[in-house]
């Protein structure tokens, strides 16, 4: 007999087979009850009838829990009004565990109680298939650089040095020094890259900002590509590449779970390049046009980048910042000085920023000088300015948020529910 999941049950129509699961729900017609399994592939509706099981196995209808543990027995069969088209016949079930008194009901939940019970709640249908999407996001993201000749270099998370100051790092005791959780692998993969051609990496980075909006955490994942021998126009154009690829891959292999999530795909459907660019003092345009409280020369706010947005079907790139808002390492415009060649990738319908990068400057004398001038330490940044020494060539690289893609592809409102524990400036358990 074989042990399968849900999810391969079609392959196995009018066979006995077993499932290994959970109780998702239970419900009772006379002298038949269904019994829904979870095995985390899927649910099925396990139907048992009297006369065609023991009388022991009948009677564990009254025994029987929601998040119990259990193998079922049966022959699938197909059933177009199930659940993904099957149905269970069950012949025996075996219990491994009866679970006490599950805390988490069909009632309304506060949202503390339901992040107090995070390790339980991600059991439930709609926050299942929001990791599913995530885990297809992640998966889509490394199968488009590794097919397209990024080398995956993996950045430490502990560091010396920081990316954009220190003012919102996390600080730790490192045996006799200072070290801080890093925010950005990118300074790392610069080196990479001056080895690879192209790499990656994809790791957890880190924000002590004090932010309590829905689209920020403290601890958060991104993948950051870098590129040798390239500017920004050919950064946008790796952006724009990787970010419908990971779209489309999606509506393709998460249909369920969007269909779960009564996501409106229509709207991803548009997400096809080529996508809109824009300088930043043409959205800045957009925000006076749209009578936005906003001061050309300052970053945009989470509603400066919706307003924005909202004038597009699918993402949009600014580029070309402010010099002075930007980080000490963006290379500035040669037309320009004033600005500098960056870019920031603002998602559809309000979710914000997905992505942020730019070319990085490649003179050494410049950089130095840079690293004084924002009050940066020079010696954590020694190793970092070899690469202006030895074989310096123009780059560019890019962050993308995998939390903040997670939810707009879902349509979820916060971030919150795209990472399995979430933390925040209130959470650090479970």
């Amino acid at each position: 007999m074989n042990t399968v999941t849900i999810q391969s049950l079609k392959d196995y129509v009018d066979q006995e087979v077993q499932l290994n699961g959970w109780v998702y729900h239970l419900r009772s017609v006379g002298k038949i009850w269904f019994l829904i399994l979870r095995d985390g592939t899927g649910l099925v509706q396990c139907v048992v009838v009297n006369n065609e099981v023991s009388p022991d196995v009948f009677q564990l209808e009254h025994q029987l829990t929601q998040e119990s543990s259990v193998t079922v027995t049966g022959i699938p069969r197909l059933e177009p009004r199930a659940v993904g088209g099957v149905e269970l016949g069950v012949r025996d079930i075996t219990i491994h565990h009866i679970a006490e008194e599950y805390p988490i009901t069909p009632k309304e939940h506060g949202t503390a109680f339901l992040m107090d019970h995070r390790h339980l709640w991600i059991r439930s249908k709609l926050q299942h298939a929001i990791l599913k999407v995530r885990h297809q996001v992640i998966k889509a993201s490394r199968d488009f650089f590794d097919q397209n000749g990024f080398t995956l270099v993996d950045s430490p998370i502990f560091t010396a040095n920081a990316v954009e100051g220190t003012t919102n790092l996390f600080k730790v005791d490192y045996f006799d020094q200072n070290a801080y959780l890093t925010q950005s692998g990118q300074l790392y993969q610069e080196a990479a890259a001056m080895a690879f051609g192209k790499t990656y990496c994809f790791g957890p980075t880190f924000r002590a900002e004090k932010s309590k909006t829905r689209r920020h955490l403290t601890e958060f994942w991104m993948i950051e590509p870098e590129m040798a021998y390239c500017d920004l126009e050919e950064n946008m154009d790796w952006a724009e590449r990787y970010v419908e690829y990971v779209v489309q891959w999606c509506l393709e292999h998460c249909q369920q779970e969007l269909q779960t999530l009564e996501r409106d795909t229509t709207k991803l459907e548009k997400v096809q390049r080529p996508f809109p660019r824009i300088t930043y003092h043409e959205a800045a345009d957009i925000l006076r046009r749209k009578g936005a409280d906003f001061e050309v020369g300052s970053d945009f706010g989470g509603t400066d980048e919706t307003l924005i947005s909202e004038e597009f079907d699918r993402p949009v790139m600014v580029h070309r910042w402010p010099a002075d808002i930007k980080a000490f390492y963006m290379k500035r415009d040669p037309q320009n000085s004033e600005l500098a060649l960056g870019v920031d990738m603002l998602a559809p319908e309000g979710y914000g920023e997905i992505i942020g990068g730019g070319q990085r400057e490649e003179d050494f004398d410049i950089l130095i000088k840079r690293i004084r001038d924002h009050d940066l330490p020079v010696k954590p940044f020694q190793w970092y300015l070899d690469l202006r020494k030895y074989g310096s060539v123009p780059h560019s690289g890019f962050g993308l948020g995998i939390e903040r893609t997670v939810a707009w592809i879902c349509g979820t409102k916060h971030i919150r529910e795209t990472i399995p524990f979430p933390r925040t400036i209130y959470r650090i358990e479970p």
